[in-house]
């Protein structure tokens, strides 16, 4: 997860500026204008796997790890882990559907398990069989669904977004989150007031986390971005955890739910709460890191990845 996501958010203050808005038809960041400071991008290329074209980065050689950003994420979460990865793995990292560079092809696809079903069809259209999927917040939901429908691969999850909103929120956030994406200016409003540096490094901080500027810089420039802005909120206003937490216990991969203990988007407790309901998972927490734990300590996050799918020398 980003500092736009759909989940557990905290109800006060600039949680509001997180809320969904109206898709236009066929969005995406506009690549010409990004990719001379994106993070790798001469390893990017897109694909067009129905219903939509896809912004995938690929490097490396040897066994599949697919890697999914969380909501308002984009592939340059995972800049500083790929390299590491991609000496013993062939290492994908792909931007969700209308979110970074990836162009949306219909609005109707957003919720989870939709987006699962079209990531495990891009998969099979490339030929990828991953053996693990390493998600992020909302994408260690993703990745967890996918199993769901068949994919036999270890799911890696760092602050996996696995918990629903609780009390009051859980009543008020949809039926906001739905009334909100009517509105066609809430995503130009939110990148105008949310785009400055200052805002940026708040809404980041909020999260728990840290970033150098350069980090920060690639978050300034997604919230700038009002078609990645549109896509990422129309994400939330159609999800729900539901059907997943009602099948925890019919999933039998291997996985590793990696908490970190500042986090301030995702409560830790929401990996321990998940881990008891499914059969082979296991919690690692990790001290003095937040939401983005995997962008502020790569080495460190690389290497639990790398121990968990026995690929550690």
């Amino acid at each position: 997860m980003a500092p736009i996501s759909p989940c557990p958010v905290q109800m006060r203050g600039d949680c509001l500026l997180q809320f969904p808005a109206r898709l236009t038809r066929n969005q995406h960041m506009q690549w010409d204008k990004h990719k001379h400071d994106w993070p790798h991008a001469d390893h990017s290329h897109f694909v067009d796997s129905r219903p939509h074209r896809w912004h995938i980065q690929q490097m490396g050689q040897g066994p599949t790890l697919l890697l999914i950003h969380g909501a308002g994420g984009a592939t340059h979460s995972w800049r500083d882990m790929m390299p590491i990865l991609a000496k013993t793995h062939h290492v994908v990292a792909i931007d969700l559907p209308g979110q970074g560079f990836s162009q949306l092809g219909t609005r109707q696809r957003c919720s989870l398990t939709p987006m699962a079903e079209d990531i495990q069809a891009l998969c099979s259209d490339q030929g990828w069989q991953p053996a693990a999927i390493i998600g992020h917040s909302a994408g260690g939901a993703i990745a967890l669904q996918m199993c769901l429908l068949g994919v036999d691969a270890k799911v890696i999850c760092f602050n996996a977004a696995l918990g629903n909103f609780k009390g009051l929120a859980g009543f008020l956030f949809p039926m906001i989150a739905k009334m909100l994406a009517l509105n066609p200016f809430t995503a130009s409003m939110f990148s105008l007031g949310a785009s400055n540096a200052s805002s940026v490094k708040r809404l980041i901080e909020g999260t728990g986390s840290y970033l150098t500027d350069e980090g920060l810089g690639y978050y300034q420039n997604l919230i700038g971005d009002r078609d990645h802005v549109d896509a990422t909120l129309l994400m939330m206003a159609q999800w729900s955890l539901d059907g997943l937490r009602n099948r925890f216990g019919e999933i039998d991969s291997d996985v590793l739910l990696i908490a970190a203990d500042n986090d301030r988007a995702v409560p830790p407790e929401t990996s321990d709460d998940a881990a008891r309901l499914l059969p082979n998972a296991k919690v690692t927490r990790v001290p003095n890191l937040g939401h983005l734990a995997h962008e502020e300590d790569p080495d460190a996050m690389t290497a639990l990845v790398l121990d968990h799918i026995g690929a550690h020398k």
